[in-house]
Formats: C-alpha cells, sequence, structure tokens
C-alpha cells in the first residue's frame, strides 16, 4: 500500500474521527438540576439489583436509586437478600390486596407518583419497591415541590423496561430473591491513569517522529544545495512532499465540518451506520499500522535494504517491498479487530489502530506556526464546549457523549476513541478520550518540538517540554473534573487548550520570540552555503543571503 496514495485519506479519516471527542461518559437520567427539599435530599446513586431464582444465582440489573427514602447499603456483604413479590396493583397507585410482610414489591411506572407508591408499599408491609420504568432509559427520581409527607422509611430503585421485564419473566418461572446494595466507585482508576499514560506517550512517539523527519528533510536539502543541485520544486523545507500543511482558513473550516459530522452521527446513528464507521476506521487503522510498522523496521539494518528497494504498483504508485510486506499483517489485523471487536479484550487492538493513526496524522499533518495552531485548537475548544455542554439546551442532551456512547445502536461506543477498561470499578465500563483530544494537542506539540530542534534548543530552553508538562497536566485537570462530576463526560480540550497556548505564548513573550513563533514559525537562520558572487566594479567583500 503506496503511503504516499493514502496519505490525504488518512487526514480525512482523521478529520472525520474529531467528531466523536470526548472524554468521558454517564448513564443518560433526567433532572439533573431538581432540588433538594427535607426528606428528599439523597444523592442519585446506581443501584445493583443481583437475582436469584430458585436459588440459582442468575443476571445482575443496574437500576437507579430515588432521592427519597434511606440510603442503600453499599457493601454487597451487609445486605440482605429478600423475596420479590409482583404487586396484585400493577403500578402500586393504590394499596394491595393482601399485606406484603417484608417482601420487595414490583411495580410498574404508573399514573401516581414515586413517592405515593413508596408510601403505598410501606404502608402494606414492603421493605423495599422496585418501579419499572416504561422506556429503556434511567430516570432520577424526585419529589414533587408542594409534597410535605416524605417522611419514606424503604428505599425505591428504578429499572429500565427489559430489565423490569425479565424480573417479572422470572417470577413466573418460580421464587425469585433480589440483593439491593449500591458500591461505592473507587476515587481514582486504574484505567485514567494508563489512559493518561497513553495520551502522553502517544503525542510525545509521535512528535519525536515527526521533528526527526523535519530535520532529515533539512539535511537532505543542505546537501543538496551545498552540492550545487536545485531544491525540487516539491521539497518544502522542514517537510517532505508527502506532509499536509494546515492553514488558517481549514483551521476555521475544522468547526463546520466536524459540527456536521457529530450531527450526521447523532441523526443517522444506527447499526448499519456504525458498520461503516467501523469500515472506515479500519481502513485507517491499516494505513497508520503500516506506517508506523515500516517507520520502524526500517530503522534495522536487516530490513533497510527491503525499505529502500520499491517496485511499481498499479494505482499506487512506488510501493516498496517492506510495505508490500507488512501491509498483508496490517489488513488481517484490522478485520479481525473489526470482525470480533464486541469481545471484552478487543479494546486492545482498538487502541493499537487508534494510537497508530494517530501517529502517522500527525507525522503527516504541520502546523506551520503558532498563529494557525492556536487558531485550531481555540476552533476545537469552542467546539468542544458547545456540543458536550450547550448542545443540551437544544436537543434535551448531550450530542457529544450520546455519539460516544453509542446510543441507538448494540455497540459499546463508536470507534473513533481510545479506551481501557475501569478493572477496579464495581460497575465495569471503559475510561475512554477521543482521538481529537490527543491529535489536536499533539500537531502543537510536535510543532513544539520541531522548532527547538531547528533552533537548536535545550529541553529546558525550548517549549517542547514544557508544551509537554502543559498537555499533561490539562489531561490530568481533565480526570479531576471527571471524578468530581460524578462520571459526568468533560470536554477534555476545555482543560487542555488554555494549558497549551498559554504556556506557548507566556514562554514566547518572555523569550521575545513571540511574535517569530506567531508567524514564521520557525527561527531565523543563516544559509552559508549561499553567496553572491562580487563583479569587478563591486566591493570584494561577499554577502550572504539570510534563509
Amino acid at each position: 500500500m503506496a503511503r504516499g496514495a493514502l496519505e490525504p485519506l488518512v487526514v480525512l479519516l482523521a478529520l472525520a474521527a474529531l467528531a466523536a471527542v470526548a472524554a468521558g461518559g454517564d448513564i443518560r437520567l433526567q433532572d439533573d438540576d431538581a432540588p433538594k427539599i427535607p426528606g428528599c435530599s439523597n444523592d442519585f446513586v446506581l443501584v445493583k439489583v443481583r437475582t436469584w431464582i430458585n436459588k440459582k444465582d442468575k443476571i445482575e440489573f443496574v437500576g437507579v436509586g430515588a432521592r427519597f427514602g434511606p440510603e442503600i447499603e453499599s457493601k454487597e456483604k451487609q445486605s440482605n437478600w429478600t423475596n420479590l413479590l409482583l404487586a396484585d396493583t400493577s403500578d402500586c397507585c393504590t394499596p394491595p390486596k393482601e399485606k406484603v410482610a417484608g417482601d420487595i414489591l414490583l411495580v410498574e411506572r404508573g399514573n401516581c407518583t414515586f413517592t405515593k407508591k413508596a408510601r403505598v408499599a410501606e404502608s402494606a408491609g414492603a421493605s423495599a419497591i422496585i418501579i419499572i420504568n416504561d422506556k429503556q432509559e434511567l430516570y432520577k427520581m424526585v419529589c414533587e415541590t408542594n409534597e410535605t409527607n416524605l417522611d419514606i422509611g424503604i428505599p425505591t430503585v428504578l429499572l429500565p423496561k427489559n430489565a423490569g421485564s425479565s424480573l417479572e419473566r422470572s417470577l413466573s418461572r418460580g421464587e425469585v430473591l433480589v440483593e439491593l446494595y449500591s458500591p461505592d466507585r473507587p476515587l481514582v482508576d486504574t484505567a485514567e491513569v494508563f489512559l493518561w499514560l497513553m495520551a502522553v506517550g502517544t503525542i510525545l512517539c509521535a512528535s519525536y517522529w515527526s521533528a526527526w523527519s523535519a530535520r532529515e528533510a533539512d539535511i537532505e536539502q543542505e546537501k543538496l544545495l551545498k552540492d550545487g543541485h536545485e531544491v525540487p520544486p516539491n521539497f518544502e523545507a522542514g517537510g517532505s512532499s508527502g506532509m499536509v500543511e494546515i492553514n488558517m482558513a481549514s483551521a476555521i473550516l475544522f468547526v463546520v465540518i466536524a459540527s456536521c459530522f457529530l450531527i450526521t452521527l447523532y441523526k443517522k446513528m444506527s447499526h448499519w451506520f456504525v458498520e461503516l464507521l467501523v469500515v472506515i476506521f479500519c481502513i485507517g487503522g491499516v494505513e497508520g499500522l503500516q506506517t508506523c510498522l515500516v517507520g520502524l523496521l526500517s530503522m534495522s539494518r536487516r530490513f533497510k535494504p527491503a525499505a529502500e528497494s520499491f517496485v511499481k504498483v498499479p494505482f499506487f504508485g512506488a510501493v516498496s517491498y517492506l510495505t508490500l510486506a507488512v501491509c498483508p499483517f496490517c489488513i488481517v489485523f484490522a478485520v479481525l479487530w473489526g470482525v470480533y471487536r464486541r469481545l471484552s479484550y478487543a479494546w486492545i487492538g482498538q487502541d493499537i489502530l487508534g494510537i497508530t493513526l494517530i501517529v502517522t496524522v500527525i507525522q503527516i499533518v504541520r502546523i506551520p506556526n503558532l498563529k494557525v495552531g492556536s487558531a485550531l485548537l481555540s476552533c476545537a475548544f469552542l467546539y468542544d464546549i458547545f456540543w458536550v455542554f450547550i448542545s443540551k439546551m437544544i436537543f434535551h442532551e448531550s450530542v457529544m457523549i450520546v455519539v460516544a456512547r453509542g446510543d441507538k445502536t448494540d455497540e459499546d461506543g463508536v470507534p473513533m476513541l481510545l479506551k481501557i477498561p475501569r478493572m477496579f470499578d464495581p460497575w465495569g465500563g471503559y475510561s475512554i478520550i477521543g482521538f481529537g483530544d490527543i491529535l489536536l494537542p499533539g500537531l502543537l506539540v510536535a510543532f513544539a518540538l520541531r522548532y527547538d530542534w531547528a533552533a537548536k534548543k535545550t529541553l529546558q530552553s525550548g517549549y517542547f517540554l514544557w508544551s509537554m508538562v502543559a498537555y499533561g497536566s490539562g489531561l490530568l485537570i481533565t480526570y479531576v473534573a471527571l471524578n468530581l462530576m460524578d462520571g459526568h463526560g468533560q470536554p477534555a480540550l476545555l482543560y487542555i487548550v488554555p494549558f497549551t497556548i498559554g504556556t506557548f505564548i507566556a514562554l514566547g513573550m518572555k523569550r521575545g520570540e513571540l511574535r517569530n513563533l506567531w508567524t514564521k514559525g520557525q527561527p531565523e537562520r543563516v544559509c552559508t552555503h549561499m553567496h553572491t558572487h562580487p563583479s569587478p566594479k563591486d566591493s570584494p567583500v561577499a554577502v550572504s543571503s539570510s534563509s
């Protein structure tokens, strides 16, 4: 597969993937801003409903606790197994015909309030009440503002429609025992630590590869000029003919393109549309994986001859023998991931394909100066905030979070994410980060390292080290905010962009290099190989031209 032929495709795929950026997700709940009143002031918690049917351990469901009633036990060992009973008045809006005697009542969501159901069940002798929602989503059970009799002594749990229907069927087959408990989430999960390391490591590797490619191109240009050869028209200083340079127009246009793509995902989200995204992701992943593998293997003397020997392939042009050898493995890897992506360990393959794609794009796409970089990240900053927070006012839900979770499909989120399972979280799930939260700041960090190498700066006197520190700090604050907000999705660029751009501008102003960084994006250099030859009438002093 010829890299030159597919580089524009990789860039387009990466830009499309930016529409899926998100730092995390949560269960869809309603009434977030419902006020707390005396007797109705519980924090909303998720509740595990573990079931036993005829003394055999069965499936475990997840519901949500009410704002009223006692707090639900957090430790499984301290909770009790209790008999489940189907209410003889299905919605429990009227007293049941018979006393319940300590059982847990299973009722349907009817025409009365949640609090009335709980009071009726408590009066009948129930020890708890499980309400079956009329929809698949979970909603937060709150109290009416004019309610006064809120001294409810039994816990209330709401289950989604499919879980409640399953329990109803189980009751028809025999005795059902249930256990209600709400385990606490760990303050910090190791998945977030590894995801932070993964994001920072990806930018680090991609930046060094980008800077190394730029330096090699500069060295090649110097050799050509010293030997008296003309520089090819498509040869750019600090880059190569395969590089794509972002300009101001494309930086601003990003918001429009990414927003249109995100809205398309939101409106057309279905099984077939997710399958299409998987195919697109696999194509980009194949290109990214083979580019990274060829780049790594080319560093070895054993594979270098194969990397420097080319054969002409129809449509793709000149392709190295090493690329031809590596490409089938990459295709098989991507296809296997696409077929088995629903397996519990498929996240490993998704992360490998995603990381190699991000590294390849950062190596290909270049920010020419700080002005373009600031415009791109500022647009992404506004884009992220709008589609995570402000879109709730228009669509009544966060469009970004809905797309990232893959709602309305049977998929566990869209593939344009890096994710790691929450290993020590009793609620399971994944910690996720969108490609854009790594790729966009990574372009600016890579620019910093290219500038440092061209200016021959040390780590401390340059911009790369401090840009990496700024990115890592911004991402760390994102995860702190994610935990403080009880797992509600956060736009990572809200924290990352001010850190990275602010650090760059502050250092540039302090060192007196901001104007050069902002407009030229490369240090002033004197080209010693270019001289004007004086005529007999001129002064014998040669004049050097600066580049």
